[in-house]
């Protein structure tokens, strides 16, 4: 367990980017991961829509609501004390007009306790940015592969690899940081072009499958662990197999039931 600290902000997170401070970043979804990795030390954890596929079983982020979102948000906030904790905006919960997607950021701060927001996109999402910057409601970017965009990019393919993608990657970039933005997701692309864009931008970058030049990195909590056989990218390094813990425990308790000699007398009144 880490020592006691302070409650991470905006400005710490700014203050570690210039620095040379890594900021480390995990995806959580409920109360128990979200105070192990509170007390642990994390800078940052994110109420991800990944929590669709990995908690919820969803093939893609796209049929995650907002009410979902906010059920998850407040599980993990109850939890966190230390850490920063951003919440991820579902599909159509900011698409659809700037009303909307102001009100809607505006409802995982006021009910589901996070500090910031995280939105999808580049140029094309400036205006949203902006407005919900102008509610005081930290906005984190994120460009690149941005899973939200999954049909139009045909599936979870690395971006920026081509001259004039990569060209659009750093106007994205740019625009999302001058348009508010407190820092920026890159995911999915070369670590060259992240590194590029991180030198570039005075906001921190948090990379996910987008090398060690980021500001920080973030993965999914689930992966890390070998919970998420649904899916092995590159990008992701397992640093523990509790998946076989789990199934062994299970397998001995479905035993113990059966044969009777579970509960014992020590487990009864």
């Amino acid at each position: 367990m880490s020592e006691s600290r302070k409650r991470m902000t905006i400005p710490d997170l700014q203050a570690m980017k210039a620095r040379g401070e890594k900021i480390a970043v995990l995806t959580a979804y409920d109360f128990p991961f979200a105070r192990i990795m509170d007390q642990a030390g994390i800078d940052m954890v994110l109420v991800g829509d990944s929590a669709g596929s990995v908690v919820a079983g969803y093939e893609t982020t796209l049929p995650v609501t907002m009410e979902e979102m906010l059920y998850h948000t407040r599980a993990v906030t109850r939890a966190v004390q230390q850490a920063l904790v951003v919440a991820d905006m579902p599909f159509l919960s900011y698409q659809v007009d700037l009303s909307e997607a102001r009100r809607n950021a505006g409802l995982l701060i006021k009910e589901g306790g996070a500090q910031a927001v995280k939105l999808e996109g580049g140029v094309h999402v400036v205006e949203t940015i902006r407005a919900i910057v102008a509610m005081d409601v930290p906005v984190v970017g994120h460009v690149g592969l941005t899973p939200q965009s999954i049909h139009r990019m045909g599936g979870y393919r690395v971006q920026g690899r081509e001259e004039a993608q990569a060209a659009q990657l750093r106007e994205d970039a740019r625009a999302v940081a001058e348009a508010g933005a407190c820092a920026i997701v890159l995911e999915g692309i070369p670590a060259a072009l992240a590194a590029e864009i991180t030198a570039e931008l005075a906001i921190p970058t948090i990379g996910i499958g987008a090398g060690v030049g980021c500001d920080g990195q973030v993965l999914v909590i689930h992966d890390i662990l070998g919970l998420c056989e649904k899916y092995s990218p590159k990008f992701v390094k397992r640093y523990a197999d509790i998946s076989a813990t789990i199934r062994s425990g299970v397998d001995d308790y479905i035993r113990e039931v059966k044969d009777g000699t579970f509960p014992g007398s020590e487990h009864s009144f």
